[in-house]
Parts: C-alpha cells; structure tokens; sequence
C-alpha cells in the first residue's frame, strides 16, 4: 500500500505547468498538475483506447476541449476518452489529478 499526500507534493513553475507522475502502473497512470493563473494543458487528444479522468484538487479553472468551455472548481470532475479534445486552464493557482486507464 502507498500513500501520497499531494498538498506535500505540490511544486509551481512560472513558465510552465508542473506535472509530478505519482503513479505508473501498466494498468492505470496517475499525474498531478500543478498551475500558475494563466498555464494550461493546451486541448489535444490521443489516438488511444484508453480514458482520462481530470479532477480539480485546489483552485479554479475551466474544461476545455468542449464547444464550450465549462467552470472548473475544487471537486470537479471532467471524464472522457481520450481521443476526444480535452485540456484545463488555471485561472488562480491550480492543482489537477489525472489519472489516465489503461496508459498508453
């Protein structure tokens, strides 16, 4: 059993997202992103059979990716697969937990 404490973890870059692979597994992977306001994950897609899961741990951002871009606050949740669009942008300092099954 391994336990993380991810508010521990947390490192902020000013050029660009921090991203810390917690976990790597041949059956899941699981990354957290830490943001400045501003930094994104810029929308793109994998041409994958797998599924991401992106959930908000600390600040406030927005889902992108969709026609619309969709509010992103502590507790939410955005699943998807991920060959369809899909990225986050901070808009206050920002924490995100990924979890991507089965990695590719």
């Amino acid at each position: 059993m391994d336990v993380y404490s991810l508010p521990e973890r947390a490192r902020y870059q000013k050029d660009r997202p921090y991203l810390d692979i917690v976990h790597d597994h041949h059956a899941f992977r699981i990354l957290v992103f830490n943001f400045e306001p501003g930094q994104e994950l810029p929308v793109h897609q994998h041409p994958a059979e797998s599924e991401v899961a992106i959930m908000v741990l600390k600040g406030e951002g927005v889902f992108t990716g969709a026609e619309e871009e969709i509010q992103a606050r502590p507790g939410s949740l955005l699943i998807c697969k991920v060959s369809e669009p899909h990225g986050v942008r901070a808009t206050t300092r920002m924490q995100v937990l990924v979890t991507i099954a089965p990695p590719f």
